[in-house]
């Protein structure tokens, strides 16, 4: 039996930042780490489609966002990451969960400037974005 569109990784990742972004308008919640965490997490196999030369950086972008979901067990939202970090006075130490989330947050900017690249290249054959699009 075929899946749903909802088991595309694609749509995954388009309905869990849709999620996110609405907590942010709101403005009546924080946004909670374990959502973050997860929706970032649908964002690692594109990574994978990026080839052999990303391999590190997939590796330290899924460590990284494994890192604050495992924290997200005990910190309920990001803004309480920032806080216990600074409370810390460890925010800059490797390994740190706010160094992570900037880290993720990094990745999550170099998958999306290259996506838009391609799409913004004249080379760029619809019928290509098409099969992309059906890969996920």
């Amino acid at each position: 039996m075929a899946g749903t569109d909802n088991d595309k990784p694609l749509t995954k990742i388009s309905e869990s930042f849709k999620e996110l972004a609405a907590t942010v308008n709101s403005q009546a919640a924080d946004v909670e780490l374990a959502a973050f965490s997860r929706a970032c997490s649908y964002v690692s196999p594109l990574f994978g489609c990026l080839g052999i030369a990303f391999k590190f950086a997939e590796m330290d972008y899924v460590a990284k966002v494994d890192d604050l979901a495992e924290a997200s067990k005990s910190i309920l939202t990001l803004q309480s990451v920032i806080d216990r970090d600074i409370e810390g006075n460890c925010v800059r130490k490797a390994g740190s969960h706010t160094r992570n989330l900037l880290r993720v947050k990094r990745g999550l900017d170099m998958v999306r400037v290259l996506f838009e690249q391609i799409l913004a290249a004249e080379y760029v054959y619809q019928h290509v974005i098409v099969s992309l699009i059906f890969l996920f």
